[in-house]
């Protein structure tokens, strides 16, 4: 498709034929022979006098030259484009951050699998999350992992397959084998520090009581709520287990109440696919549509006609002169 970026530019067209018929023309002076009794010499000739300048004439291709010339300068000035295939862009407008608890106690083999087999906890987290990464491409995603201490995995990012990666090298107690979960809160909540959108959403999972955090699960979730930042949180721990390896459910459930989010308990994979399969139903991918076509600017070849033009021009009346000098 051909479109001009600055159509208006053709208003300017009949500009030089108004300044030909508005403004006077140029006079050059002609040389004359001054002799006496003129006025009857000129009568006695039969000729009429006239002032002593004369307007000067172009030629015809002169005159078309110029005419084509300024019809293409105007053309390169209205900047010709041509169009391409309209382009879509698709830019999340949700930006998502999982918590994974990796403390010690992740690696008991306490799940069990799809086919009825015993599993260790942390992998069979990893391959429910790994589906849930795939089903929401087109979103950006950060993972968090903690146990004594809150780490940054992976920052946010659109390549979900990277992601999946840094996933897969995260193994039980890399972050130290008790449970930061305050801290891991309070990560996510600077690490939506340099998100530009307004829908933020954290999955915390977690199987066992914070013991180590410099700030508690209770302060991270009102902070959260007050930056915006919906939480949802996941249980997979044994509630009736002792000290550090009893999962902490009242604490699980009053941070998703703080900030407007959903607690959820999941004692084997089945059940674990099921909360995030869930938790995807109710925050579906939310996306802005951007649209708009490549733009291939094409002045340069009126532009290239103007200069072959005064070119060819200057050529023949170099040879124009030249035959008269002959003459």
């Amino acid at each position: 498709m051909f479109s001009f970026a600055a159509p208006w530019v053709f208003v300017l067209l009949p500009l030089p034929a108004l300044v030909y018929w508005l403004a006077p023309p140029h006079r050059e002076k002609s040389s004359s022979i001054r002799i006496p009794f003129f006025r009857h010499v000129a009568k006695a000739a039969g000729v009429e006098p006239r002032s002593g300048s004369v307007i000067p004439r172009r030629a015809a291709f002169q005159t078309g030259t110029v005419v084509v010339i300024w019809c293409l300068l105007i053309v390169a000035m209205a900047r010709p484009e041509k169009l391409g295939e309209p382009v879509v862009v698709e830019k999340s407008a949700q930006d998502v951050v999982l918590a994974l608890d990796i403390s010690g106690s992740m690696d008991q083999r306490d799940f069990t699998s799809s086919n009825g087999a015993p599993t260790q906890r942390l992998a069979a987290v990893k391959d429910v999350l790994r589906q849930f990464i795939a089903e929401r491409q087109g979103d950006r995603m950060a993972l968090i992992i903690f146990g004594t201490r809150a780490f940054v995995q992976a920052p946010f990012t659109e390549d979900l397959n990277s992601l999946n990666g840094f996933l897969d090298q995260t193994q039980v107690g890399m972050a130290g084998p008790n449970t930061a979960l305050g801290d891991a809160i309070g990560l996510g909540i600077r690490t939506f520090e340099s998100s530009a959108v307004d829908q933020r959403l954290m999955i915390v999972l977690s199987d066992g009581a914070d013991t180590s955090s410099r700030m508690t699960p209770v302060n991270a979730a009102a902070i959260a709520a007050e930056k915006g930042v919906v939480i949802y949180t996941v249980g997979v721990g044994d509630p009736n287990a002792s000290g550090e390896d009893r999962v902490d459910l009242d604490a699980l459930k009053d941070i998703a109440d703080r900030t407007g989010g959903a607690y959820f308990f999941a004692n084997d994979q089945d059940a674990l696919t099921e909360t995030y399969a869930r938790i995807d139903e109710l925050n579906p991918r939310i996306v802005e549509t951007q649209s708009y076509r490549p733009r291939e600017s094409l002045a340069h070849y009126p532009l290239g006609l103007v200069v072959l033009l005064m070119l060819m021009t200057l050529a023949v009346q170099h040879v124009a002169q030249k035959r008269r000098g002959a003459a």
